[in-house]
């Protein structure tokens, strides 16, 4: 007897569009609440660096 697998592929598409939407929401909002322009390396590398001078 042969088993037959079905796949909501539009729901697995809409799933992972979520998942990407709430990670990019989840940026914003920590960028927003830290009130600061750069929260890491990544977000602005060399800006990251001449402020390490500054600091240090």
């Amino acid at each position: 007897m042969a088993q037959v697998i079905n796949t909501n592929s539009l729901s697995l598409i809409t799933q992972n569009n979520i998942n990407k939407n709430q990670s990019a929401l989840s940026s914003s909002i920590e960028r927003l609440s830290s009130g600061l322009r750069i929260n890491s390396a990544k977000d602005d590398a060399a800006g990251q660096a001449i402020s390490n001078r500054f600091t240090s």
